[in-house]
């Protein structure tokens, strides 16, 4: 008997039963960081979705494009993609989410960026890819023993040393970028004031401009 509502809601299920663990396969060989790539999402999903005939429709809903100069003077495009992505089945039945995404590029690829992530997080969170095939250390934790997620929320949270502003001060001039701009982005007055995760995430943003 097929489900009230469309073959969606028993393809996706379904779906999520034949997907892999997406691991962090993909290195950043400047910091050396780990990270899921969207090409490993796509190969991941895609024989599920060819197997139950489950095709996807993007739709950006809003976007926001940012022109900016590095120190060179050349030019730097920064783009937000509110994406709307439609999960449909053979029988028309579909089911939507909507997710947002950032980019940057110094050429014509910034809202191509965006729109990946976008659809990478869409996936992630339609399916419920599996990141990790190993058991949840959590689950194992004591009384008196910190889970490994709360260390790692104090870690986010923990201001950057010396090092690290010495590292992102480095990466910046190669790039090309103003401090200033940066700053601003975290609302930030000195990089001192600057937490773990917004380093983290300052870092990944400036390996994709060009060096210059």
């Amino acid at each position: 008997m097929e489900t009230v509502g469309g073959k969606i809601f028993q393809a996706i299920p379904a779906i999520m039963g034949e997907i892999n663990a997406v691991g962090k396969n993909k290195k950043n060989l400047q910091q050396g960081f780990m990270y899921r790539g969207i090409d490993d999402v796509m190969n991941a999903i895609n024989p599920a979705l060819v197997h139950h005939k489950v095709f996807i429709v993007p739709e950006i809903l809003e976007q926001s494009r940012e022109e900016r100069q590095t120190n060179k003077g050349a030019n730097l495009i920064y783009s937000i993609c509110k994406m709307r992505f439609r999960f449909c089945a053979e029988d028309g039945s579909s089911v939507e989410a909507v997710t947002v995404g950032e980019g940057m590029d110094s050429g014509d690829k910034a809202t191509n960026k965006a729109m990946a992530i976008a659809f990478k997080y869409a996936c992630f969170q339609v399916f419920c890819i599996p990141t990790e095939e190993m058991k949840d250390p959590d689950s194992e934790s004591h009384t008196g023993v910190k889970g490994k997620k709360q260390e790692q929320r104090e870690l986010e949270n923990t201001l950057i040393d010396e090092t690290k502003i010495a590292t992102i001060r480095n990466t910046i001039m190669k790039k090309g970028v103003s401090e200033q701009s940066v700053l601003s982005r975290y609302r930030l007055q000195d990089f001192s004031e600057m937490s773990f995760s917004a380093w983290n995430q300052a870092m990944q943003l400036l390996e994709k401009y060009k060096d210059k």
